[in-house]
């Protein structure tokens, strides 16, 4: 079934900024409500080809993005397959070249350790060129810097950057950020979320 371009392309006139949700088709990848996708080099809708890189469906490792997110152009997320076991005497993936070697074509996942699914909260904002490797988990609200490789989990309402990717700071205070947690405005019917838009955008957590 085709997608209206409607529920695609939120702002008329710009192909590079996308519905991420109704541009998915593989299964083993989840998008929730309004996130967002940019991409000024590439057509973003070829996100799964393009973003979302060594996931196989014979790992069934899944990417699960919650809603309201904003991932910026580049942004790739690294799955278990892009990784070689460490738990070998040799990195070299003999599993994965089975008839090379006579082995059971069956064990071809042994050629890399895996480390889980991709999950991301809602209302993470994922900066320019980020890297989001296997098994990691990013809390609701969490901001991922420019370029940041995140190889561990990054709690909810932190900031992270670098190579790899380290906690800068919290956005808000413990009692905020717990606020936030338990009120999960994300998760609104979108008639109360545009009554209440002044009281998010105003960044006081006493209006909500």
């Amino acid at each position: 079934m085709t997608i209206p371009e409607k529920e695609i392309y939120p702002r008329t006139g710009d192909k590079q900024t996308i519905y991420l949700k109704n541009v998915i088709h593989d299964p083993n990848i989840t998008v929730g409500e309004y996130t967002m996708y940019n991409n000024f080099v590439n057509d973003p809708v070829l996100f799964e080809k393009n973003n979302v890189l060594y996931h196989y469906p014979i790992n069934r490792d899944k990417l699960i993005i919650g809603k309201f997110c904003s991932i910026a152009c580049g942004a790739k997320f690294l799955f278990n397959s892009a990784n070689h076991t460490f738990h070998s005497l040799s990195t070299y993936p003999f599993p994965l070249f089975f008839e090379e070697w006579e082995l059971d074509k069956k064990n071809v996942t042994d050629s890399w350790d895996n480390k889980g699914d991709i999950v991301i909260g809602s209302d993470v904002w994922i900066g320019y060129e980020a890297v989001v490797m296997a098994g990691v988990t990013i809390g609701d609200g969490a901001i991922i810097g420019t370029r940041a490789v995140v190889t561990k989990d990054v709690p909810p309402y932190t900031i992270v950057g670098g190579i790899p990717a380290k906690p800068i700071r919290k956005r808000f205070s413990e009692e905020t950020v717990q606020a936030l947690l338990d009120l999960r405005w994300w998760d609104w019917p979108k008639e109360r979320i545009m009554q209440n838009l002044q009281a998010i955008q105003s960044g006081c957590i006493e209006k909500l």
